[in-house]
């Protein structure tokens, strides 16, 4: 087997066991954790880096007052994804939240139509066409868009937007994305504890060491995902990006049995039929670029 495919794997259930992690940090507010998230995962991510003698990069970043403003940006997109996922699972919404990372491929389809002004194919049309109707349905059966999944999936797609315009690699981006998050995870966790807010440190110890593993947590199955990255082609990767929110929305239905009716499955259905559109037009082009190069 591709080592790639191995690492792929672990890096995408992981992500799909997030639920049942952050299930388990309930006694703790959401931002608290996020907080900690913060600290925890720049704190291993440093380790790593001291392993690996691999700091020579951060110097010269830092006199790039435009690469600082590009990571700054995406530092609060992915803190933003990272609290509203765990404000949702917090609040008993980890099936919306796994409609937000089914719908993320087709925002990003979007966004490199809008910003990067790439031109969409039949199929990829078709894909958002179909995306917009299941959107729509399910705003018509609950009164409102579905902003959980909505918001997970935009905030997701521009964080990735901009990671791939970036001009550092996995590691070093995401250590200098907590290296800017710090300084406002330090503030934040000060003021809310002159506020008599002490979820850490009245927690269990269970809670507490979970708290503490979320660095590793955090950056693991990153690292994993781009050493797969580099090994798996990009088609292949595309496929195996729907196991994790298929494994969350299984999570949410059968662990925490939380409403899925007829009405919820047929906006779900449309946009599973949507990425199957966005999917076979990703393998065929694959395909073309396969033939034209032989």
């Amino acid at each position: 087997m591709n080592p790639g495919i191995l690492y792929a794997l672990c890096a995408y259930v992981i992500w799909g066991m997030f639920p049942i992690y952050f299930k388990s940090l309930q006694e703790i507010p959401p931002m608290e954790v996020l907080m900690y998230r913060m600290v925890w995962a720049l704190a291993f991510l440093a380790i790593v880096l001291s392993v690996r003698k691999q700091w020579a990069w951060l110097g010269p970043v830092l006199k790039q007052p435009k690469v600082l403003a590009g990571f700054t940006a995406s530092a609060l997109l992915l803190s933003s994804n990272w609290f509203l996922y765990i404000w949702a699972v917090n609040q008993d919404r980890v099936v919306d939240a796994s409609l937000g990372y089914f719908m993320t491929p087709l925002v990003n389809v979007l966004l490199g139509s809008v910003i990067l002004k790439e031109r969409l194919r039949i199929l990829q049309w078709v894909a958002v066409g179909i995306a917009a109707l299941g959107v729509l349905w399910l705003t018509w059966q609950n009164g409102h868009p579905p902003w959980i999944s909505l918001m997970i999936g935009i905030t997701f797609g521009m964080y990735g937007l901009l990671r791939k315009t970036a001009s550092l690699g996995t590691l070093e981006g995401l250590s200098l994305e907590t290296m800017l998050l710090f300084p406002l995870a330090v503030i934040s966790l000060l003021f809310m504890t002159s506020q008599g807010a002490h979820g850490f440190v009245d927690a269990s110890t269970t809670t507490k060491w979970l708290m503490i593993a979320s660095g590793p947590i955090t950056a693991i199955p990153l690292l994993m995902f781009a050493a797969a990255a580099r090994l798996v082609p990009l088609s292949t990767m595309g496929l195996m990006q729907y196991i994790t929110p298929s494994l969350q929305l299984l999570a949410g239905i059968w662990l925490y049995h939380e409403p899925f009716g007829g009405a919820r499955l047929i906006g779900f259905a449309a946009i599973w039929i949507a990425l199957a559109f966005y999917s076979i037009d990703g393998l065929w082009s694959s395909y073309g670029r396969s033939k034209k190069s032989v």
